[in-house]
């Protein structure tokens, strides 16, 4: 069954009134009739199945006729710092991150990203990314919406990620602790802060600032990865590591 996040407000006890591009979706491009289900998601951690009832111009209108609590979320929760990338690469990591069990993204700005400032980063260009997240989400079963924060100077998300947890910072540089070694520190509540850099990595100095605040570099192994997997490997391997894989 297609599922769809929705705002709660569109359910109320066994009523369905959905709105907006939903409506397009459900009746244009799936072509769905009276008496499809669908499921719904309300970010809250439950998920309801609903059967459609009317499907009109601008609204669709149906039923809950199943409830259920969804347990798809990890119990190991990482932020990922990433630095803004060129083009495609950084909404790929977005899907990706999401499918995989990323709980939430910090677009990060770097010394050597191709945007020079945060203010680059256009309202249209986080839409587009919100969305990505959702479609992504909706796709990978999720019971909750990752959260996208605004883009934010690497030295404030530094200081960020070393009050809220573990912070881990991969860098071709480090050779004496690996990713397993780093992960015996993992606090209880398992806030793991990830930071990856963009096209080119981290500079030293930055790398430098980090350690200041707390953030702790990692070696992911003896080949160079994108900017791109980076990512998506290290969280995978976490996730592995503490137990939400398997």
């Amino acid at each position: 069954m297609h599922r769809f996040f929705v705002p709660p407000h569109s359910i109320k006890e066994s009523r369905v009134v959905l709105r907006g591009t939903i409506v397009h979706q459900i009746r244009d491009v799936l072509r769905m009739r009276p008496g499809d289900d669908i499921v719904l998601l309300d970010n809250s951690g439950w998920a309801q199945r609903a059967e459609l009832v009317t499907i009109d111009r601008d609204a669709v209108r149906g039923r809950v006729v199943e409830k259920w609590k969804l347990e798809t979320e990890p119990q190991t929760r990482i932020t990922l710092y990433q630095g803004l990338l060129k083009g495609q690469k950084f909404e790929w990591v977005l899907q990706k991150g999401t499918e995989i069990g990323i709980i939430a993204f910090m677009p990060v700005m770097a010394a050597r990203c191709v945007i020079s400032t945060v203010n680059d980063v256009s309202d249209a260009r986080i839409e587009r990314w919100e969305k990505i997240i959702v479609e992504a989400a909706e796709q990978a079963g999720r019971a909750a919406l990752p959260h996208l924060s605004n883009a934010i100077m690497f030295p404030h998300a530094c200081e960020q990620a070393g009050r809220a947890g573990l912070a881990l910072i991969p860098w071709e540089g480090e050779r004496s602790r690996g990713l397993r070694e780093a992960l015996q520190d993992v606090p209880k509540s398992k806030e793991i802060g990830l930071f990856i850099g963009p096209e080119g990595g981290f500079t030293e100095e930055e790398i430098a600032t980090a350690q200041e605040r707390g953030v702790i570099p990692v070696s992911l192994g003896p080949r160079i990865l994108r900017a791109e997997t980076a990512g998506l490997v290290a969280a995978s391997a976490i996730l592995y590591e503490l137990g939400d894989l398997g």
